[in-house]
């Protein structure tokens, strides 16, 4: 589907959110000869609906033929169908640098930090930690070469696994000695260990030691704990999922605060990306109010989240403005999403609505001088 594409009023400009449609044979390509046979892949059945591979088994959680939806911006029908493909439904720029490039020229998009789409769906359902780190170190040389001949403007973001922590930690170093500036894990453990755990620590000290970011960005997450809250009828779904993906992010996001890990490594830079950001405030709050009520020694969370956190919200929050000189304009930063359906194509209208609301020097911050000093941008 096309549509307008409106140029954004603000020069300098940064994308924190950006993602990419990966090539249907990415795996097969990247992956070391040992794991080429176990590689996700796209494939077909006698029906002609694709569907998603994972070690040689079709995924469970993603619906046949919901692939060809993964780039269906501000289509009407969005019911799978056997004739619509994934690589035959990639919009303008979503697969190709040269194009994302013209794209970000006419929307004025100074840099955009690319992620996966692909690659968040598949870990929810594979638990092999050597095999998750082959497929992160797969992508991971996929996106340094996406990005490569950009000039900074493309910026690929590492993908991490914390079920080998070691092994995500050495990946870290070869990715950013490749071209990656930061790194990013799901919000979820199939260990069942929480992220601020003492155990994640060498993945921490390896960001620290290579001055690189680490976000916690949503993916396709584990059912069994709403379920066993509640039985979600199948028409009130998509937004219970909604809420579920929010809530595992900032059980994430606590776990740094309530172990000690940001104070074990005061020059960590921890993120949580495309999970909102208007609820921050109120979080913040309700922590430093547990820990006086309770005689908790943690340290303030809202002063130390303002040292050391950042989150990034979308362009149609209209509460987040109004929290950012509360909680401190050095920790936001905003995203497309791009070209995920989930988020408009007007992100165009709805930032410069969310801009004006900020004062000048907010506004900046907001826009672009946080991601380039958080990710240290040239």
């Amino acid at each position: 589907m096309t549509y307008e594409i409106k140029r954004f009023p603000y020069d300098g400009t940064i994308d924190a959110d950006g993602h990419v449609l990966e090539p249907p044979d990415l795996w097969e390509t990247y992956l070391e000869n040992r794991y080429k046979s176990r590689a996700l892949r796209i494939a077909e059945d006698a029906d002609g609906f694709e569907y998603l591979e994972i070690d040689g088994q079709p995924s469970q959680r993603s619906r046949k033929g919901s692939l060809g939806l993964l780039g269906a911006m501000g289509e009407e029908d969005m019911r799978p169908r056997a004739e619509r493909k994934y690589a035959d439904n990639m919009p303008f720029g979503s697969s190709d640098p040269a194009q994302r490039l013209s794209l970000m020229a006419q929307e004025n998009l100074a840099c955009t930090l690319l992620y996966p789409t692909i690659g968040l769906l598949w870990e929810v359902e594979l638990t092999d930690a050597e095999l998750s780190l082959a497929y992160c170190r797969a992508y991971n040389r996929w996106i340094a070469d996406f990005c490569r001949g950009s000039g900074g403007r493309l910026v690929p973001i590492a993908q991490l696994t914390l079920l080998d922590v070691q092994g995500s930690a050495a990946e870290l170093e070869r990715a950013v000695k490749d071209g990656c500036k930061g790194a990013w894990v799901n919000p979820f453990n199939h260990t069942r260990i929480i992220h601020g755990d003492e155990r994640h620590d060498p993945l921490f000290a390896k960001c620290v030691e290579l001055d690189v970011p680490l976000a916690i960005h949503p993916t396709f997450t584990p059912h069994a704990a709403a379920q066993g809250i509640f039985d979600w009828p199948h028409a009130g779904r998509a937004w219970g999922e909604a809420i579920w993906l929010r809530s595992i992010v900032q059980q994430a996001l606590i776990s740094f605060f309530s172990l000690g890990t940001l104070q074990r490594f005061p020059q960590l830079r921890l993120g949580v990306l495309e999970a909102g950001s208007g609820w921050i405030g109120a979080l913040l709050d309700r922590l430093d109010a547990f820990s006086e009520s309770l005689n908790i020694n943690r340290g303030s969370a809202t002063e130390i989240f303002r040292r050391q956190c950042f989150i990034s919200g979308d362009p149609d929050e209209t509460a987040a403005p109004h929290i950012i000189e509360h909680v401190g304009a050095d920790c936001f930063m905003w995203a497309t999403d791009y070209p995920h359906p989930d988020h408009p194509h007007t992100w165009v209208d709805d930032l410069t609505a969310y801009a004006r609301v900020l004062p000048p020097a907010a506004r900046a911050k907001v826009l672009g001088d946080n991601v380039r000093r958080i990710y240290k941008l040239n």
